[in-house]
């Protein structure tokens, strides 16, 4: 909804003409265009920085976790040889999470891509069927009422109903 004297929304958070260099301009290959510089910015913010830092501790504790039970199991603890693999495992899991949010966080401030949009708009256009391959719609017939078989699954669908309904556990669907 504009009024009169306003600017689209589109037309405010496009970039300026006379500014437009080569981080503005698509890539080559359907990539993502270079960072302008204020894309990752946000990774300055009090709240990122509160992440990273819970990150960085969490993955050197597990790294100390690992070696405490690596000298337990070299002490006789047999249990303790799994927990040695598993918590710089457990790390590994935190930093690789870590590296996909502050990805996944890019990508959005950034929009999508050339090839993400074209790889949406072939998606919801269908599957690809060669040429000579199709589907077509199936004839129903005309009348279902001369058939026996289907009366009488038909008559004994009604019956099931009807003595669901009877009862007071029925708790399916109560329309018509």
């Amino acid at each position: 909804m504009e009024t009169s004297g306003s600017v689209p929304v589109d037309a405010a958070l496009a970039a300026p003409a006379d500014r437009a260099d080569s981080a503005d301009r698509p890539a080559a290959d359907g990539e993502r265009p270079a960072a302008t510089g204020s894309a990752w910015l946000f990774l300055l913010s009090p709240r990122w920085l509160a992440w990273l830092a819970f990150v960085i501790v969490a993955f050197w504790g597990m790294l100390w976790l690992g070696d405490w039970q690596f000298h337990r199991a070299i002490g006789g603890n047999g249990l303790s040889w799994a927990y040695t693999f598993e918590w710089p495992l457990f790390a590994g899991f935190g930093a690789v999470f870590w590296a996909r949010t502050v990805r996944d966080e890019l990508r959005a401030r950034r929009g999508p891509s050339q090839r993400e949009m074209d790889r949406a708009a072939r998606e919801a256009a269908g599957p690809a069927l060669p040429d000579g391959i199709g589907t077509r719609q199936i004839d129903r017939p005309a009348n279902d009422a001369d058939d026996a078989d289907l009366g009488s699954y038909n008559a004994y669908l009604e019956r099931l109903n009807s003595e669901v309904k009877s009862t007071r556990r029925w708790r399916g669907y109560h329309g018509g």
